[in-house]
């Protein structure tokens, strides 16, 4: 799922080599959190949401396959 979110991010932003993306798992709830560059935030973000909101569904669905909840968290770099 990482590999996925890390793929689907680095295709929208500007700077793909400012993508990171951390791990942490616990109690079947993986909590992914996102760093992009300041200027990528809105293009990860989109319109009233819906492109992070895309991003959430799209990783969500291996997740229920494994009985398992996903949280993507954003965080810009300066």
């Amino acid at each position: 799922m990482k590999d996925t979110l890390i793929y689907i991010l680095s295709s929208i932003v500007d700077t793909p080599d400012k993508v990171s993306v951390t791990q942490d798992e616990s109690e079947g709830v993986i909590n992914f959190t996102v760093n992009v560059a300041k200027e990528d935030m809105g293009k990860v973000i989109g319109k009233n949401g819906k492109i992070i909101k895309a991003i959430r569904n799209v990783i969500k669905i291996p997740a229920i396959k494994e009985n398992k909840k996903i949280f993507i968290n954003l965080s810009e770099n300066s």
